[in-house]
Order: C-alpha cells, then sequence, then structure tokens
C-alpha cells in the first residue's frame, strides 16, 4: 500500500473526511493534525472509503486517529494493523489513537484492547464569557484586575504579529521553566514552541481565530483556536506573560465572550500534567471527554 505524505493540499480531502461525523475530540481537526509535522512523517491512505491518518518517526508508526468515515470498516482496522506491523520492529507499537468513546465497543467486539488515553475538558461558553457565580469568583477579580490596573489592547490576530506572539511564547517558556524542573515537562514545553511556530507559518491555510493583547504596546497574550463543529470551538494555544496579574483571566473571558454562536468550549486536554489539570478545572467544564488507544492483544499481535 502506498502512504502519501500530509501537505497542505490535502486539507480539503481531510475536512471532507472529518465532516462525516460529529466529533468531541479536538484532535478531529485538520489544524490539529497538520502542526505536528516537525515531530512526524505524517501519512495517510484513503482504504475502503475510510481515511487512515499514520504518524511515522524514528520509534516507530501509530495511527493518529480512527479511521475516517460514515461507518469504520472492521477489515480497514485489520489492514491498518497489518501495515504498522510492517513499518513497526516491535509488533507491540502498533496501535490507534484518539478513539471516541461511540466507538470503543467496535473495537473491543473486534478482540482489541482498549484503555483510557486522556480527557478533553469541555465548557459552557456562557460561563466562561460571564464568569457568574461563587464558582468564578477568583477568575472574575483576577480579569476586573486587569482592566482596573492595566493600559491594554485587545485585537484580532494578523499575520504582521507573528514574531512578537513566537517571542512571547519563548519568554512564557523560560518563565515556566524557572518554576518546573522535571524533564517531561520541559519537553514539552519545548515541542509547543515548535508546533506554535508551525502553526503561525500556515496560519493563512486553517480556519482558525486569534487574539492579541498589548499591554503598554507589547503584545503580552494571545489565544487562537478553531471550530470543532456547529456548537463547539476549540481552544488551542493561549500564552500570557505570566507576570501581569490576571491578564489570561482577561483574554480567555473576552476570547469566549466574542464567540457566541457556539455552546461548548474545549479547552483541550492536560497532557497528563496534574498542574495544568488544576488550572483546567478551575474552569469547571461540565465534561471531561474521554480518548481512547486500541491495541492487539499478545496473542493477537504479528510476529
Amino acid at each position: 500500500m502506498s502512504l502519501k505524505a500530509l501537505t497542505l493540499k490535502d486539507k480539503n480531502l481531510f475536512r471532507k473526511y472529518l465532516n462525516l461525523e460529529k466529533h468531541a475530540l479536538a484532535v478531529y481537526a485538520f489544524e490539529n493534525i497538520y502542526i505536528w509535522k516537525k515531530f512526524f512523517d505524517i501519512r495517510w491512505a484513503v482504504i475502503n472509503d475510510n481515511l487512515c491518518v499514520f504518524f511515522r518517526d524514528s520509534i516507530g508508526c501509530f495511527l493518529y486517529l480512527s479511521p475516517l468515515a460514515r461507518k469504520v470498516n472492521p477489515a480497514v482496522i485489520e489492514q491498518v494493523f497489518r501495515v504498522m506491523s510492517v513499518e513497526n520492529k516491535n509488533p507491540s507499537l502498533a496501535h490507534i489513537e484518539n478513539i471516541e468513546e461511540r466507538e470503543v465497543a467496535l473495537y473491543q467486539s473486534l478482540g482489541y484492547e482498549v484503555k483510557e488515553r486522556s480527557c478533553d475538558y469541555l465548557c459552557r461558553r456562557a460561563d466562561l464569557a460571564f464568569l457568574k457565580g461563587e464558582a468564578f469568583k477568583h477568575k472574575r477579580a483576577a480579569s476586573n484586575h486587569f482592566t482596573k490596573h492595566y493600559c491594554y489592547e485587545y485585537f484580532p490576530y494578523t499575520e504582521r504579529f507573528a514574531e512578537d506572539c513566537l517571542a512571547l511564547h519563548e519568554y512564557w517558556k523560560k518563565q515556566r521553566m524557572q518554576d518546573h524542573m522535571d524533564p517531561l515537562y520541559r519537553g514539552m514545553l519545548e515541542d509547543s514552541g515548535l508546533s506554535f511556530k508551525s502553526f503561525l507559518d500556515n496560519y493563512a491555510h486553517f480556519n482558525c481565530v486569534g487574539r492579541i493583547v498589548k499591554v503598554d504596546g507589547r503584545v503580552c497574550g494571545f489565544s487562537f483556536g478553531y471550530p470543532l463543529n456547529s456548537q463547539t470551538f476549540c481552544i488551542l494555544f493561549e500564552i500570557t506573560d505570566l507576570s501581569i496579574k490576571g491578564l489570561a483571566q482577561f483574554i480567555f473571558r473576552e476570547f469566549c465572550s466574542e464567540l457566541k454562536e457556539y455552546t461548548y468550549i474545549n479547552i483541550m486536554d492536560d497532557s497528563g500534567l496534574e498542574n495544568l489539570k488544576k488550572v483546567k478545572m478551575s474552569y469547571r467544564p461540565i465534561k471531561l471527554i474521554p480518548s481512547y488507544t486500541a491495541r492487539k492483544k499478545h496473542d493477537q499481535a504479528y510476529r
């Protein structure tokens, strides 16, 4: 089977298949696939009208999403694992990531081992826009502190601010590294910088919305996201100067206030980090959307 390298020219084809079903996980968007090209050799193939997206690196090969189709074909799942068995020296590396909850029963019925991997955090947009009630008291106070004590501008992102945003991300990364010595977390910060640069380099080709905050004429915050479906908007990147009290709460609140056509805001997963989990939980998500990984059981693995 010939696997094609992902390019921007594939955007419409990918969106056609991504839109066949209403997805809940934020990864089911072209933007959230393409930004990983700096880390993986991303390949794809249409197998029996199922779009299959493979990620390859020096370690091995896996399927990034469940096959995209109106109805996943069990024969396609089996063929995908055969492809991965050829690509991977170690059969145990073959797996499918980011399976949505509604498909878990299918994989289990086919004899695959399915485990929960992570969860996206889904919030009501109105909760984030208005910050009403006792539950959001501290968020509201922080946002109000910012508007009261700082001279700021809030406006749409344009590509002339790309370098300013990259510089802010680098500054934010250094701020984070001062407080976190964990090598895994530091590695994730480096990865975030590379994926963010890839995002900005290709921004014109993405269906994204961005907002900027300047404080005293300097870019000190940004937020970017994309529509996942007619009801849900995903926040992909949000970075602020950590020394400016209330800025993070302000930009998030303002951005969500603008997104009136959406009912929900998906604030992504927590990457397995307790500190990030704590922040996301503080916005009182109404639902945690689980993501699953499927592997062949040991007695099924190809030799």
